[in-house]
């Protein structure tokens, strides 16, 4: 009997071997799947930093273009950029969380929201540069506007207000439908119920989709050409209604120019530009980190 037990539990533990054989494949192809991504970004980020450290000063960022390389400077695109993030944030997150509200609390039946939410996941899928000609047509044409400072925010809000709204549905969905009966038990209403109880809670989430976003619309290229954003600039927009450039306009100019200090420019400009991102989503993820804090005290 004892033989017999032993040898079961050898076999047993074979067994259980084998089949943990896929498992640790899986999680090692999963690993690999991180770790390559991961090299190639870092090798890319440290080859650019190699191209652009005899270019990366003070006097790179506050100067402004010129047709000597070893004078341009970024100043006009970095402003420009900061410009179209912020009033592309103040029209796409206030309207996106809006419907995102609305089509979680309040439509969710409704043909309205059927039709908002089909056109919402078709608008997704969109290329950029679509979006780019219809804010020529609508905000530069038909509008009146331009191509100007707030046609070029426009056309970014367009652009970025699915992910919005969609990272802002997946973060009411979070909270608890215990929660919402709660404060009908209390005798709130439906909008004190989402104003004081769901929209706090989710607002973390609400603010990792706008991360998300504004991330994307600070280094979009094509819809700002087809706006009209200028490729030399040589002012800092002083209205919504000046012309403007973009941080990854003025990359893209100094990339098509052939001369090699040009390049050098361009290489120190996509390491202006990751700094901005950089700042900018640090500064939301220290807000989102301080309302999580919040929420669980």
């Amino acid at each position: 009997m004892t033989d017999r037990a032993s040898a079961r539990a050898s076999r047993e533990s074979i067994t259980g071997r084998r089949s943990r054989v896929p498992e640790q494949v899986f999680v090692g192809l999963c690993w690999l799947a991180l770790l390559v991504p991961l090299l190639m970004l870092a090798v890319l980020i440290v080859d650019v930093l190699l191209d652009a450290a005899p270019r990366l000063s003070w006097e790179f960022i506050i100067e402004y273009p010129s047709r000597i390389a070893e004078r341009a400077g970024i100043w006009p695109a970095l402003v420009g950029s900061v410009y179209l993030v912020a009033l592309t944030a103040v029209m796409a997150i206030p309207i996106g969380v809006g419907a995102a509200l609305y089509l979680e609390e309040y439509g969710k039946r409704s043909r309205l929201a059927g039709f908002v939410e089909v056109n919402i996941a078709n608008l997704a899928g969109v290329p950029s540069v679509i979006y780019g000609l219809l804010g020529l047509e609508i905000f530069v044409r038909l509008a009146g506007l331009g191509p100007s400072l707030l046609a070029g925010a426009c056309t970014l809000a367009l652009l970025v207000l699915p992910i919005v709204i969609v990272s802002s549905r997946e973060a009411l969905r979070t909270v608890t439908p215990a929660l919402r009966e709660s404060g009908f038990a209390l005798g709130a209403t439906k909008w004190q119920t989402v104003r004081h109880i769901v929209l706090p809670i989710a607002l973390p989430g609400i603010l990792t989709g706008a991360i998300l976003s504004m991330s994307r619309a600070i280094g979009e290229t094509a819809p700002l050409i087809v706006v009209g954003a200028a490729a030399y600039v040589t002012f800092v927009p002083d209205g919504l209604q000046s012309q403007f450039t973009a941080l990854p306009i003025q990359i893209f100019n100094w990339v098509s120019m052939p001369q090699q200090e040009f390049l050098v420019n361009a290489a120190a400009g996509i390491v202006v530009l990751l700094a901005v991102l950089a700042c900018l989503n640090a500064g939301a993820i220290l807000l989102r980190n301080k309302l999580q804090r919040r929420n669980l005290a």
